[in-house]
């Protein structure tokens, strides 16, 4: 067994320092630290290798069926890593690289592993010391400062697209692409909308007067929230920001835009760097996220998010971040919409004004897996449950396949398709024309359309267009 150095870990795992006491647990590197407690959480239970078709995880273990891409198997891998079994530089092993390859972060594991394995966390931290020992492509790269990409590509305005057509329209130009950089010809790339939200909205919303009616009751006092418009939905489908603006101030709320204090670039919650395992670029988001958050969580006002990959960066990985109470503190008062649209309800302090004698209409929705990790699915059938005459139906799937950079990869490509054809896009592809088909995430929505052929919005759109 080679020796390997004390590891300095870039996430904070100071939360499984009790883990691991007695024989049980004989089984922890003595190297490692707390990092190595919680690869030991995995006890080999094996459930992340079912083959039931409900549930989330393990995507990649579903598409592939070899237990070698299953968390049990990565947990294993990491396990080794920091016993010495790779070598003096267990990060840089091929092993190691083989074991983490297909994980797609969903969270699956961290909701549905009898001990909770947070799978995600432990590969970005994995990740991380790779790229403290070995430079990242500039593919990863692109990836990881997407928020920044996008802003810098808009100032091109016309030409960024014109290149893009360009890369569609002439195959040798997208395989050149991928050769080159390792993004797949086969995948059409997003493109920015015409403009920014955060560059043409106000910082607040007023609240629409809410209708009249002889027999409702008063109508609550106004309040007001906080609307945080993630970097995918501000440069790339910003008129889901406007429908959840509609919405919002349709049931008389005052609608606050979450904005930098620094006036410099827009808030990014630092999703597309974790993933990539740029930790400390992810910690420098995150701390100007809450330098901006935190006043308005103070005063009381609730922040409200749509992209469930971003928002729920806020109450999840940014306690391993390491930013102290006020982390914990912005986390308690972040909701997805559904989340806090549903508690309203709950709360008999929602007021929406939708039609009633609106046509019956149906529509089928496909699950974000961070909505499925965190326990949101239940919140958005309760708030489309409240549409006059709208009938819905969820899909039974696991990971759309795409996980956010993962399916523009070349060498994913096929994998990813393969999670898509597991359930997704079949049921998509037998869905009536007529038929909505919603999916709150940016990276679902991308997967639909190009392995199904069928365009789906988040459920916010279908909120709007039942309004009064």
């Amino acid at each position: 067994m080679s020796h390997i150095q004390k590891v300095r870990t870039h996430l904070d795992w100071s939360a499984y320092e009790s883990y691991g006491a007695g024989d049980a647990y004989a089984h922890i590197p003595a190297t490692g630290g707390d990092y190595a407690k919680a690869t030991a959480v995995c006890i080999g239970a094996r459930q992340c290798q079912g083959t039931s078709p409900k549930g989330l995880m393990c995507p990649s273990f579903r598409a592939t069926a070899d237990v070698a891409h299953s968390t049990q198997a990565r947990a294993a891998a990491l396990r080794a890593a920091l016993d010495g079994e790779y070598g003096a530089e267990p990060f840089l092993a091929p092993q190691l690289a083989e074991a983490m390859d297909l994980c797609v972060g969903c969270k699956g594991c961290k909701r549905e592993c009898p001990n909770g394995v947070d799978m995600a966390a432990l590969r970005t931290e994995a990740l991380a010391q790779r790229r403290e020992r070995e430079p990242a492509s500039t593919r990863d790269k692109w990836f990881a400062n997407f928020p920044e990409m996008a802003a810098q590509a808009r100032k091109f305005g016309p030409l960024h697209g014109f290149a893009l057509t360009l890369r569609e329209k002439l195959p040798f130009v997208a395989r050149l692409v991928e050769q080159r950089f390792g993004i797949a010809a086969q995948r059409p790339l997003p493109r920015l909308a015409p403009s920014a939200f955060l560059d043409r909205s106000p910082s607040v919303y007023a609240p629409a007067a809410l209708p009249a009616a002889a027999d409702a009751p008063a109508a609550p006092a106004l309040r007001e929230v906080v609307l945080l418009v993630d970097s995918f939905t501000n440069q790339l489908d910003p008129a889901t920001a406007d429908a959840a603006v509609a919405v919002l101030t349709a049931a008389g709320y005052v609608v606050h835009i979450a904005r930098a204090l620094d006036g410099a670039a827009p808030l990014c919650c630092g999703r597309t760097a974790l993933s990539g395992g740029f930790v400390e670029r992810a910690r420098e988001h995150a701390s100007r996220m809450l330098d901006a958050l935190e006043p308005m969580v103070d005063r009381g006002l609730p922040v409200l998010g749509l992209e469930p990959s971003c928002l729920l960066m806020l109450r999840d990985e940014y306690h391993q971040l390491g930013l102290g109470a006020r982390s914990q503190k912005v986390a308690k008062n972040t909701w997805l919409l559904e989340e806090f649209l549903a508690r309203e309800h709950d709360g008999k302090r929602l007021k929406i004004p939708f039609k009633t004698d609106a046509a019956p209409r149906k529509a089928v929705v496909h699950g974000h897996c961070h909505q499925k990790a965190f326990g949101a699915l239940k919140a958005m059938r309760k708030v489309l449950g409240l549409v006059p005459n709208l009938e819905v139906e969820f899909i039974e799937s696991s990971c759309c396949g795409m996980a956010g950079s993962f399916g523009y990869e070349a060498e994913h490509y096929d994998i990813s398709m393969k999670m898509g054809e597991l359930a997704l896009l079949p049921a998509v592809r037998a869905t009536p024309a007529e038929t909505e088909v919603i999916a709150n995430g940016t990276s679902c929505r991308s997967q639909i359309a190009d392995g199904a052929q069928r365009s789906s919005r988040h459920f916010v759109h279908t909120l709007k267009d039942a309004l009064a």
